[in-house]
């Protein structure tokens, strides 16, 4: 039965400020009017992909074709912040919408982290909570990293349907880690490493037999394609594991990239290609069950690449782990159809911590009253090429052992600390590479970009876990975090 969703899409457009007009009318299958104005949202987030390891960022020996048409059929951010350099806080910014330091969670949470029984606060709303409560049927595949028993499971964190597992990685073959696991299990190991447990669907244990990324692609269309046939949208966070370590690659792909020399970067790219075909799978069937025109698709990693594992963050310095701008800066597009700009460069910078307004702002959904954000609804001047930070500062900031590493941006300027020296300044939109200090030259930009950076500390928490024992213990002997040290301007 034919729908008159150019009228419909005429009024998302006027609503959100889109400015291509120009809507085919065409036939959506067991979908509502209500539902047809608000998108579909696809979040498919990468584990430590680097900037340039994507063909539409520059990759030259990684082969991306499927995410490169998506991002050459929408808008691709240069500037793309993530609010933490690493996996478990960044991850927790994206679901919660605050900077992780702010509620506890600036440390990964421990491997096998059941044992100590935490995880992100239960008095913070995730996102997936709010847009479910709006009607849309919530899915999460892959990794979750946010706290694995049963009060921060992800099906009480607002997921309908969860697969994948809850630590913060995983071993990519069934046939190796399950062999494994039962070994242990029969000898009674009381803890066995999290990156050999059996997956869950939903709290049951599942004996998957497929290789992880693409298990995870297949899991995520089964998942939208059941929401398909309901009368409602849907939110389906896609969060591969791949290209994070183990480097495990499937022979096939492997001999795609048998050029390359270097094996771990072999490895890696091949594991990037698998991530790319199951995006082009994800893709198709978003055709066949009539969903693709109304889904905005958002992909990008959650930190920067590893550069001691094969990747590359080429033109910026550093990666994962860093305040410098190969930590937490990293590829990103959105795609939508008639809604999304195609073809199109957003320079402007933008961060993970905008996600959860814009989304919500998107789905028409209610945030709780009470509820503290870090970021902001960036859609409309997304739309109309604006800067949605302009005057705004853009945080990072990394605890090490004894000391802190801090990045701070506001507008073209970043104020930067790294390995205990000195703060430096630099015109980051001239300076990818942070390779030109302009401290000496404008002393009181950098003085004013450290002293607001200093205000922002004041509101955050002592951690509430660390990655590991010793950490911990190092941590409270030294009296950390000193920031009264980090933000010194004092040689």
């Amino acid at each position: 039965m034919k729908k008159i969703i150019v009228i419909l899409i005429g009024i998302t457009t006027f609503i959100y400020g889109c400015s291509n007009s120009k809507v085919k009318e065409e036939k959506v299958v067991g979908k509502t009017d209500k539902h047809v104005e608000r998108p579909n949202i696809l979040l498919i987030l990468c584990d430590d992909l680097g900037y340039s390891d994507v063909g539409f960022n520059g990759a030259k020996d990684i082969k991306t074709p499927a995410l490169d048409k998506l991002a050459k059929n929408g808008t691709i951010f240069s500037s793309a912040y993530v609010a933490h350099p690493f996996c478990g806080p960044s991850r927790t910014s994206l679901m919660t919408g605050r900077y992780s330091h702010k509620i506890g969670a600036q440390f990964n949470l421990p491997p096998n982290s059941e044992t100590i029984g935490k995880g992100v606060a239960l008095s913070e709303t995730f996102i997936s909570k709010v847009l479910q409560e709006s009607g849309y049927a919530t899915g999460v595949v892959g990794k979750w990293h946010l706290g694995a028993t049963s009060k921060y499971h992800p099906n009480n964190r607002g997921f309908d349907d969860f697969y994948g597992f809850l630590g913060g990685g995983h071993k990519y073959f069934p046939e190796e880690y399950l062999a494994t696991y039962e070994k242990q299990k029969k000898e009674g190991k009381k803890v066995i490493f999290e990156y050999l447990l059996p997956l869950e669907h939903n709290g049951k244990e599942v004996r998957e037999k497929e290789y992880l990324t693409d298990a995870l692609s297949h899991q995520a269309i089964r998942f939208m394609k059941d929401a398909s046939e309901k009368d409602k949208p849907f939110f389906m966070y896609l969060s591969y594991n791949a290209p994070h370590v183990p480097l495990e690659a499937k022979k096939e792909d492997l001999e795609k990239f048998a050029f390359i020399k270097d094996e771990k970067r072999r490895a890696y790219a091949a594991m990037v290609y698998a991530v790319d075909r199951g995006v082009n799978e994800i893709e198709k069937a978003l055709k066949d069950i009539g969903e693709f025109d109304n889904t905005l698709i958002v992909f990008l990693s959650d930190n920067g690449g590893k550069t001691t594992k094969g990747a590359t963050n080429y033109p910026l310095s550093k990666g994962k782990g860093s305040t410098q701008e190969g930590g937490y800066r990293v590829p990103m597009f959105f795609h939508w159809p008639n809604n999304v700009p195609a073809g199109k460069y957003y320079d402007y910078p933008v961060s993970s911590l905008d996600f959860y307004p814009t989304f919500a702002k998107l789905a028409n959904a209610t945030i709780p009253e009470g509820k503290m954000l870090d970021g902001k609804d960036i859609w409309n001047d997304f739309l109309a090429g604006k800067n949605p930070h302009k005057d705004e500062n853009i945080y990072v900031l990394r605890h090490r052992e004894g000391y802190t590493d801090v990045g701070a941006r506001y507008n073209q300027w970043k104020a930067l600390k790294v390995e205990q020296k000195p703060w430096q300044l630099f015109n980051i939109e001239e300076d990818l590479g942070e390779q030109n200090d302009l401290s000496d030259k404008y002393p009181d930009i950098l003085k004013e970009l450290v002293l607001k950076t200093s205000e922002w500390s004041k509101t955050h928490k002592q951690p509430k876990w660390f990655h590991d024992e010793q950490t911990g213990i190092e941590w409270r002997k030294d009296s950390m975090p000193h920031f009264d040290r980090t933000f010194s301007l004092e040689p």
